[in-house]
């Protein structure tokens, strides 16, 4: 079996991705599997062995150009697909399989696949709660009982990369480190108040943990104010790393705290114990998949509701985004203990 599975656009779907490619290899030991995904995910991949091959998609999110799907898709002919399995629900996610001729062509039903897709699966959300599950069902038989079985994604780590990150950063590790993640690319309704974080940091630095703040370029402002807060005593990576190295940095700390965001699923695939903070979603459909993994969620009457900014108080109302501002740093400080 050659399959191809187009993957998704989001670090933390494609973490999960990684519980499909782990049932494809169980069904199909001898299966290579190869995966169409955006470059910054080609680090990711390459640490999952179940995966034999990335190729990297030319396009950005959301972008069309339809005359280089036909070009990648021909490209992909020589391959000699059995099947492909389209993860994200999106017409032109499915333009590639077919252009390549793929003979068995395998996602869920909508905006019109029926002609690009020749097995095409309905989902039942009833039945199906879990990204993950959705993922993995997507390599079943249409016929096999749900919810699927799925295992936990899981990152190996790299004594070499570890090595790297710490040279590169001059760090002085101490027996507990604690890592701080307060973005969340869906927006504002699901990142946890900066200040709220601080407190947790000053918390732990002042039981002689060291404190990293990580994400990306787009939660400086987030990083700037916990650091303010706590006199520059936590260690900034924010901005500073790739996806790699921001992999190799977090298997180095003991407990992670993030909002319900891709650098979540990473630690939970790291077997770190994290604490997982939601509030516009619900944890039930796209929980940290480890067994050390705590989730927080105050399960209001207005929760979950989905949106990335609050849809009931504007911004300085007492009870903006209440879902987040009710989780204490008091009630975040006891899971992490001492």
């Amino acid at each position: 079996m050659r399959i191809l599975v187009v993957g998704p656009s989001w670090v933390g779907d494609m973490v999960m991705a990684q519980s499909l490619f782990m049932s494809l290899k169980k069904s199909f030991p001898d299966c290579l599997i190869h995966v169409l995904a955006p470059v910054w995910s080609l680090p990711l991949l390459e640490r999952m062995p179940e995966v034999s091959k990335a190729i990297v998609m030319p396009l950005n999110h959301g972008e069309f150009c339809l005359m280089t799907r036909i070009k990648v898709g021909r490209q992909c002919r020589s391959e000699g697909y059995d099947q492909a399995i389209v993860l994200p629900n999106s017409w032109k996610s499915a333009l590639i399989p077919f252009f390549a001729n793929i003979p068995q062509r395998t996602g869920y039903r909508g905006e019109c696949r029926w002609v690009l897709l020749n097995d095409i699966r309905r989902l039942d959300k009833n039945a199906i709660t879990m990204t993950v599950q959705r993922f993995v069902a997507l390599g079943l038989p249409e016929n096999a009982p749900q919810p699927p079985y799925y295992q936990q994604p899981s990152l190996p780590n790299n004594k070499t990369g570890q090595e790297k990150v710490i040279q590169k950063f001059g760090l002085t590790l101490t027996d507990k480190v604690l890592v701080l993640c307060p973005g969340a690319e869906y927006g504002p309704s699901k990142r946890w108040p900066a200040d709220y974080f601080a407190k947790v940091a000053q918390a732990k630095i002042q039981q002689g943990w060291q404190v990293w703040l990580m994400g990306s370029e787009k939660d400086k402002e987030s990083a700037v104010a916990i650091n303010s807060l706590t006199n520059q005593q936590c260690r900034d990576f924010i901005g500073q790393t790739s996806l790699t190295e921001a992999v190799d940095l977090m298997s180095l700390a003991n407990t992670i705290v993030a909002n319900d965001s891709g650098l979540m699923h990473l630690a939970a695939a790291l077997d770190k114990t994290v604490i997982a903070i939601y509030g516009s979603t619900p944890p039930e459909f796209a929980p940290p998949l480890c067994n050390k993994a705590q989730t927080v969620t105050l399960n209001l009457p207005c929760s979950p509701c989905r949106q990335r900014i609050c849809p009931l108080y504007p911004v300085g109302h007492p009870e903006h985004t209440q879902c987040l501002t009710g989780i204490t740093p008091e009630r975040i400080l006891e899971l992490i203990g001492n």
